[in-house]
């Protein structure tokens, strides 16, 4: 059963004073990584950091954090590490998953693995770590750039519940919900359930959109007739307004969300649930992505339907300027 767990702590305060107790290491310094890094550092929690490209790394050293120079020294002055990699292919890369290497790096520390890979790879890496003599909790976190940055992810954590019990204070700096799925690895897969909602519904959003554009609506009382009404949502409110400015600067990439997507669909088929939603979503992103969109923000789907257009009326997939009609007032970058 999912609850949310406070082990007698009343407050994040509570929270920290065990998390600054322990040596943690944060590996994956991306869009989200790098704003969770810097956020557990401003909580007082000792940090060492360690990125395959080096600059992120830099305003993370300003604010106290010990950039190590290889995988092997992060964890080695580490008591928890903490993993925000891209891929699976990342993770083992990074850990030289298979070698003496893994082993002598995993043994007595806990291993957090905090990114979206299948429910199977999880599962196994985690088998891996244990075998190894380390411990290991899956803590996949849901949320975009925004919220990492204002500390407002919610993490869907499962492992064993002693092992839990010392990883979850480490997260209260990053998150605003910290929820016990059961054992690994069901916080995977509470996570990919989550993110085949989200990825349809900016998806529709996104189509929504692309109607209203073509029949020439205004597009700022478009906007308001969806914040007034019930399927209205922080998600909503964010993507619509990227949308109508055009401005896909990346809080979650059309690349990571299609990677997402087909992650889902196999861990649909594995188990044998339709997704025929998911099915269509998913071609719209790979259609992005195969555009040279990959870098772009998830609401750039919307080109993938642009593209499609018999109409000369629509756009190039790489137009991603703002259009010039009804542009509503207020911060679309939000």
């Amino acid at each position: 059963m999912i609850h949310r767990y406070y082990d007698g702590c009343h407050s994040r305060h509570d929270w920290l004073e065990v998390a600054v107790e322990a040596r943690v290491g944060f590996v994956g310094l991306g869009i989200m990584g790098h704003s969770m890094a810097a956020n557990l550092r401003r909580a007082g929690v000792p940090l060492s950091v360690w990125n395959r490209s080096p600059e992120p790394t830099s305003d993370l050293a300003a604010l106290g954090a010990v950039v190590r120079s290889s995988p092997a020294a992060l964890f080695d002055a580490s008591d928890v590490v903490l993993l925000m990699l891209a891929h699976e292919s990342a993770v083992d890369e990074v850990l030289q998953r298979g070698s003496d290497v893994f082993t002598r790096m995993v043994r007595g520390r806990t291993v957090v693995h905090l990114g979206t890979t299948s429910p199977g790879f999880s599962a196994g890496l985690g088998r891996d770590v244990e075998a190894a003599g380390g411990d290991y909790v899956e803590a996949p976190v849901s949320g975009s750039r925004i919220p990492a940055e204002r500390g407002e992810l919610v993490a869907l954590a499962a492992g064993r519940p002693t092992v839990l019990d010392r990883v979850e204070p480490l997260l209260a700096p990053m998150c605003r919900e910290v929820l016990r799925c059961g054992s690994v690895p069901a916080g995977t897969g509470t996570k990919l359930a989550v993110n085949l909602y989200l990825c349809t519904m900016v998806a529709g959003l996104a189509e929504a959109y692309h109607l209203a554009d073509r029949l020439d609506l205004d597009l700022d009382v478009f906007r308001q007739a969806l914040d007034s009404g019930p399927m209205a949502s922080a998600v909503s409110a964010v993507k619509l307004a990227k949308l109508v400015a055009r401005d896909f600067e990346a809080q979650a990439a059309v690349r990571d969300v299609h990677t997402n997507t087909r992650l889902i669909a196999e861990a649909a088929r594995a188990v044998g649930a339709a997704s025929p939603l998911l099915d269509a979503t998913r071609e719209l992103f790979r259609a992005s992505e195969a555009a040279g969109l990959g870098a772009l923000d998830m609401a750039a789907v919307v080109t993938a339907l642009e593209g499609r257009d018999p109409s000369p009326a629509g756009r190039s997939p790489h137009d991603t300027s703002p259009g010039t009609r009804h542009t509503p007032s207020g911060d679309a970058g939000s």
